[in-house]
């Protein structure tokens, strides 16, 4: 880009790419051994980051003359799964290189020749291709069909001096190892492809490194879902219990599978019995492994009315007010929720937030006030009360969710939207709106009120969403959306769009200041995710783009209930930080 604006986003990855869809492994080969003639780019387009610690599972003890499922076994499956693979980027603009031998050659060239590519060694001496390494990991509970964020970066010997324009070729993805020399895989896992998203701040004289590394936001495809389980604790190990203990999870929760009504848990040995997700905590699988260690094994009326009772007092300490909260969780049932409900009610609110989480994942409404009020007050509640009202399925959650919409709050707002579309990703208020051509990113426009604010995310998936309909850019202005594409505004309401690309007729549009008519303009011209937020980033730093711009900004994990509110911080903010 030129020196018109910059882009202050930090990790955001962003990209210059060419328009075309995914192309084969031997069509890319072919531009890439072409593209030094042509003067062609090859095609270029979020946790998941293992970094977030999950939940500490705690040991648990019998309480009264209740066994839990926790005090005789512990999870299975709760850890992260690295899966890489070397891969080949084309349509590089000359800053690849010819890579040295090394194992990731030899893998790469094998997978070439598996797959029928010509000359695989000249295209690999092509400067506008790249060997990288490919890395993803698959998350606690992961489904087939589920989408991921990948991480790609060149070897560190290489001589890549950029991958900003790549293409990822289709990789496929398993856990390696580097043995006797030679790079040995598992079973493949996960497949990905895409464009790379390169951070826009980085060149190659002056961040190498971040030059050289990128992500494709939900590139990769999980093809092979991921166990849950629970293995029973050496000295507990035996059919008659492992039986029992699937039994008392599987009367607590069951699962719809072709119309047949089926337990969650299924024992497979004397050591081992295996869990299949509950669709209400497919998005919090470390509260859905709490509450099914919290479960009591062979527990009768008597024994769990007694223990109801103890259960309250715990409750209304705030001290003991979580545990208690995730076992009356895991008895469900008319008496476990009215002690909830008193729980909400109580004049402390660690013991009015747990109670209320709780009751969100049995789908009671009285659930939706105290939760409602701690994601917009209670930073540190915040994230839990958002994945708590994303789980339910009650109208008034997805209502008090859309007035949130409108919060001040930028984190609030944004996190009301994912919360939303978690809940009810086809609601009208909240949908995608068409873009031609389509498929290029999400965009989501919303009639809401509160400060008008853009929001854009460098993780999950690519996604503009724009808070209210109006939002303008002033003039005068000149802007980059990718290498191609100009945005020039003189004094006045009008803006002109022009596309210049190396052999191609240019091409123009003229549009109002209308920042969503902007939007729509550059996609027409052949623009995609990244050259969107590169403009509106570079409009936000020269002072052109008045309504709030940020990016990621979801609520922060592990804030200390007692941290004092944020507020008039948020709106001083730099433009593009994620609060």
């Amino acid at each position: 880009m030129d020196g018109r604006g910059g882009h202050p986003l930090g990790a955001f990855a962003m990209c210059t790419p060419t328009r075309h869809g995914s192309r084969s492994w031997k069509t890319a080969a072919t531009i890439a051994l072409v593209a030094q003639l042509s003067g062609c780019m090859g095609p270029v387009f979020r946790q998941q980051s293992p970094d977030a610690a999950l939940p500490p599972l705690e040991e648990e003890e019998t309480t009264g003359s209740a066994r839990l499922v926790g005090s005789v076994a512990h999870p299975y499956g709760m850890n992260f799964v690295k899966i890489e693979n070397v891969a080949l980027v084309t349509g590089l603009s000359g800053t690849g290189e010819d890579p040295a031998p090394s194992p990731q050659r030899a893998a790469l060239l094998a997978e070439m020749n598996r797959r029928g590519i010509e000359n695989p060694n000249e295209v690999l001496a092509s400067p506008n291709t790249a060997l990288v390494l490919v890395r993803g990991y698959l998350r606690p509970g992961m489904q087939e069909g589920d989408r991921f964020d990948i991480e790609v970066r060149t070897p560190s010997k290489s001589d890549t001096t950029s991958l900003r324009g790549g293409w990822l070729l289709e990789t496929r993805l398993s856990e390696t190892a580097v043995l006797g020399g030679q790079i040995r895989t598992g079973h493949e896992t996960a497949i990905a492809q895409g464009p790379i998203l390169v951070d826009p701040t980085a060149t190659a004289d002056d961040n190498p490194a971040l030059a050289t590394q990128g992500r494709v936001l939900g590139g990769a495809i999980c093809t092979k879902s991921r166990q849950l389980g629970l293995i029973l604790d050496h000295q507990h190990q035996s059919i008659r219990l492992s039986q029992m203990t699937a039994k008392a999870v599987s009367d607590r929760f069951c699962t719809y599978v072709n119309g047949r009504k089926l337990g969650v848990a299924t024992p497979k040995t004397d050591e081992y019995i295996e869990l299949s997700v509950h669709p209400r905590y497919k998005d919090n699988i470390p509260r859905y492994m709490r509450v099914v260690r919290s479960i009591a094994i062979n527990e009768s009326a008597a024994q769990q009315l007694e223990r109801l009772k103890l259960l309250r007092d715990q409750l209304l300490d705030p001290v003991t007010a979580e545990t208690a909260a995730l076992r009356l969780e895991a008895i469900g049932g008319d008496q476990a929720i009215e002690i909830l409900k008193e729980g909400v009610q109580s004049a402390d609110k660690e013991v009015r937030f747990y109670s209320a989480e709780a009751l969100a994942f049995l789908d009671v409404t009285e659930a939706v006030a105290p939760l409602t009020a701690a994601a917009r007050e209670e930073p540190a509640y915040r994230i839990n009360a958002f994945s708590a009202l994303g789980a339910m399925k009650d109208g008034a959650a997805s209502e008090a969710l859309f007035e949130m919409l409108s919060a001040k709050s930028a984190e609030t707002r944004y996190g009301a939207f994912r919360a939303l579309t978690t809940m009810a990703p086809d609601d009208p208020r909240i949908a995608a709106v068409s873009l031609s051509p389509a498929g290029k990113f999400s965009y989501h426009v919303l009639e809401v009120a509160g400060p008008p604010m853009i929001h854009a995310t460098n993780s999950h998936r690519p996604e503009i969403v724009l808070f209210g309909k109006e939002h303008r850019f002033k003039t005068p202005l000149m802007l980059d959306a990718g290498p191609w594409i100009l945005i020039n505004g003189k004094e006045g309401d009008k803006i002109t769009l022009s596309r210049f690309a190396p052999k191609e007729p240019t091409q123009q549009r003229i549009v109002s200041t209308d920042v969503d008519q902007v939007i729509r303009a550059v996609v027409e011209l052949g623009g995609d995710y990244p050259d969107v937020v590169q403009m509106l980033q570079q409009a936000k730093t020269l002072g052109a783009l008045p309504s709030r711009f940020r990016v990621n900004a979801l609520p922060e994990d592990g804030r200390t209930a007692d941290r004092e509110e944020e507020a008039k911080p948020e709106e001083s903010q730099a433009a593009g930080t994620a609060k």
